[in-house]
């Protein structure tokens, strides 16, 4: 079924074939999917609870690890409970307006995620960099200013997308072979001419890329600074502060530009690895997250212990 809009039609639902090729395994798979959301939404809330009751977490850190978790939730939750619904329940097919809603959240919060990385990446070089003006630099107004940039500019980035995809006309073809809908899945069913959106897709790549460049520079400046301190110890002690942030950056990035590569210049790769590896880029670095952070940073870990042994 189709309907007639401004003279361009659109399917008025969309197929959601899940992982091609795993059909038959698609209840096993599922396991491994809602463990690690349940993961994601346990920790994540168990760092929002302890951030928010215990007053020694107000530093600039923990206000952009509770962000981090808060976009974390959202994520795995724009996607997570759809697949399950695929997987469990055959629940295929979805709305021409929920799949693209679906997708400007799903590209909205991933980029709310690079946003964090890159601010969590200024505060460890204040942090290091510049410690005895640490608290000048990173005032309220500059957080209140940082927080309306990681909110704003990836909404105003993902935006053109779903204009982008309504000018679209839809012929025939309404099967996405994927779990979750995401840009250029919707756009290559397309009838039309799709050049714009995949040139816009690139230019909004171009901005995550970057980000990762500038956390990058910021870490070579982290670097050169510890390696002036006087004494191994504090050497040590600085690096460990970074540690937890480099794994979070290791786990969003890593397999984000895999699956950008494998989309790209993986035309010999099973249809089935793209998907699984698209999959995990959005259920893996929220459930690790929270742990990564748990292990890593030891107010967290002190104050989660504190707050579920208190009478």
């Amino acid at each position: 079924m189709i309907y007639h809009n401004s003279s361009i039609f659109h399917p008025a639902t969309f197929f959601l074939l899940g992982i091609p090729g795993l059909e038959r395994i698609h209840n096993w798979i599922s396991l491994p999917f809602c463990s690690v959301y349940l993961v994601a939404c346990l920790g994540n809330a168990t760092i929002l609870l302890v951030i928010k009751t215990e007053q020694a977490l107000r530093e600039p850190m923990f206000y952009f690890l509770a962000i981090l978790s808060t976009i974390d939730l959202a994520l795995s939750t724009t996607s997570v409970p759809r697949m399950l619904g695929i997987f469990w329940f055959n629940a295929h097919e979805i709305n021409f307006g929920a799949c693209v809603a679906q997708m400007f959240l799903i590209h909205t919060f991933t980029g709310m995620e690079a946003e964090v990385l890159l601010a969590m990446a200024f505060d460890r070089y204040v942090a290091i960099c510049a410690p005895l003006h640490y608290t000048t630099i990173l005032t309220v107004r500059v957080l209140v200013g940082i927080s309306m940039c990681i909110v704003i500019r990836p909404v105003l980035l993902t935006l053109p997308m779903v204009y982008l995809i309504y000018r679209l006309p839809f012929c025939q073809a309404r099967v996405i072979a994927h779990s979750y809908c995401e840009h250029m899945g919707i756009a290559k069913l397309s009838c039309g001419n799709i050049h714009v959106n995949g040139i816009y897709g690139l230019f909004v790549v171009s901005f995550f890329v970057l980000n990762l460049v500038l956390i990058g520079i910021s870490y070579v400046y982290i670097l050169l600074a510890v390696f002036r301190l006087p004494s191994q110890d504090a050497r040590l002690k600085a690096l460990s502060t970074c540690g937890s942030h480099v794994g979070v950056i290791c786990v969003f990035y890593i397999p984000s530009v895999f699956s950008f590569l494998t989309h790209r210049f993986g035309q010999n790769i099973p249809r089935y690895i793209h998907i699984l590896i698209a999959n995990l880029y959005l259920v893996i670095p929220p459930s690790l997250n929270p742990i990564i952070y748990g292990v890593r940073t030891k107010q967290i870990r002190e104050r989660v212990f504190h707050v579920f042994t208190k009478k």
